[in-house]
């Protein structure tokens, strides 16, 4: 094990890619580099994929092969097994976004169990990923959150109030979500299989956290099955997580805590004003890293009743965490402590991290290629809005490049 850790390190960083990999990927981020391009790139893609144009080669040859791990789970096994050499695990994610209807819903159910089932017979995929958006209208989610704001109480309070307000037939459609959650938590807890829930859009999310927090009550008592993602760019996460450590003391539960900053900021923004309320995020970076940094030694100061998910592209977080642990004379890999980042970006984050002796793993989504141009529109956008992401991948991959061809 490394005493100290370098996110600078690219011979480990890159020391799974070959230079022809290197070379698509600094193409890749070059492209993504250039904000009119990703622009123009963001509405085309998804337009040509739908009234058919040929464009899925180029797709998959460019930016699906950077982000995503295979149409199925066949081809994601494989992308699976090369991050287990460098002892990187997997969080399998089934792509799959907007699609409604109660079929749709049932269908998605359906896949996220199997996915939960073939990641217990693999070694290195201890966790997978769902969105309740996945199963659940979001038109309902809406109406439930808006009758939640006007309740008072604890967030279960809320929920329960909200239910009794709605009609019959809007009832029986959430009783429906409610089943398949279960399901869901059902075999995720048979299986050994942690599950990661989503975080969504704030005017959907409270209904989302009531559902995922009596999830956990039933499921959470010996070990942790599933998870919350607390998103720090919101001003109100920091004390939300408090209040969910709180309520898990209260019903002798386990709390699963992914951390992340988020990933909806300008359609909160955007929305706030429109509508004339208060925007739900931060006023600026260094209170999203504040509350971030102040979420995880609240967290790795209470590993006896939280699970932590350290879900960052943040070098310093990362780095926190580490210190954190070490300060604590706590190892590196902690059964309570894991590190995430998306697959296609912060290799130099990850492959340090495990090299260091760090529970890490790649966030790897799986798909069709149509049904996963919604996510990675969002990864093209968000490498261009991060301040800095973009050009600290380019850097780091020009670097490993010079090394390299000094070596020749």
């Amino acid at each position: 094990m490394n005493e100290s850790i370098s996110f600078d390190d690219t011979a480990i960083a890159f020391a799974h890619k070959t230079d022809r990999e290197l070379k698509q990927a600094h193409f890749l981020f070059g492209m993504m580099g250039r904000p009119w391009l990703v622009k123009i790139g963001t509405r085309l893609a998804p337009w040509s994929i739908r009234v058919g144009l040929p464009v899925k080669g180029l797709i998959r040859r460019t930016i699906f092969r950077q982000f995503v791990g295979g149409e199925t789970l066949e081809q994601t096994a494989i992308v699976a097994k090369q991050l287990a050499a460098s002892n990187v695990r997997v969080i399998l994610d089934y792509g799959v976004e907007g699609k409604e209807g109660e079929a749709s819903f049932d269908h998605a159910c359906d896949e996220f169990i199997r996915v939960i089932r073939y990641a217990a017979t693999q070694p290195n995929i201890p966790y997978m990923s769902i969105k309740v958006t996945g199963f659940a209208r979001f038109g309902l989610l809406e109406q439930i959150d808006g009758l939640m704001q006007t309740a008072g109480g604890t967030l279960i309070d809320r929920y329960n109030k909200a239910l009794q307000q709605l009609p019959p037939a809007e009832i029986g459609e959430w009783n429906r979500v409610y089943k398949r959650m279960l399901r869901i938590g059902e075999a995720a807890s048979a299986s050994r299989v942690g599950v990661l829930v989503d975080a969504e859009e704030t005017w959907i999310q409270d209904p989302v956290d009531a559902l995922t927090m009596a999830m956990m009550a039933s499921f959470n008592k010996d070990r942790v099955v599933l998870y919350n993602t607390i998103q720090l760019y919101r001003h109100d996460r920091l004390a939300f997580l408090k209040q969910s450590y709180e309520a898990a003391m209260a019903g002798a539960f386990l709390l699963g805590a992914k951390l992340v900053r988020g990933a909806y900021m300008e359609k909160e923004r955007k929305r706030a004003a429109e509508k004339g309320y208060p925007s739900p995020i931060q006023p600026d970076k260094a209170s999203s890293d504040r509350d971030y940094d102040e979420a995880l030694h609240f967290c790795i100061d209470r590993l006896d009743v939280i699970s932590l998910i350290v879900a960052s592209h943040n070098e310093a977080s990362n780095l926190l965490a580490v210190q954190l642990l070490r300060a604590r004379d706590l190892p590196l890999d902690h059964p309570h402590v894991h590190f995430s980042q998306l697959y296609g970006m912060s290799d130099n984050i990850t492959f340090n991290l495990a090299e260091a002796g760090c529970s890490v793993s790649k966030y790897l989504p799986f798909g069709p290629i149509g049904d996963v141009v919604p996510y990675l529109m969002r990864r093209a956008q968000e490498n261009t809005s991060v301040g800095g992401q973009t050009s600290r991948e380019l850097g780091l991959i020009r670097k490993e490049v010079r090394r390299r061809a000094t070596k020749k």
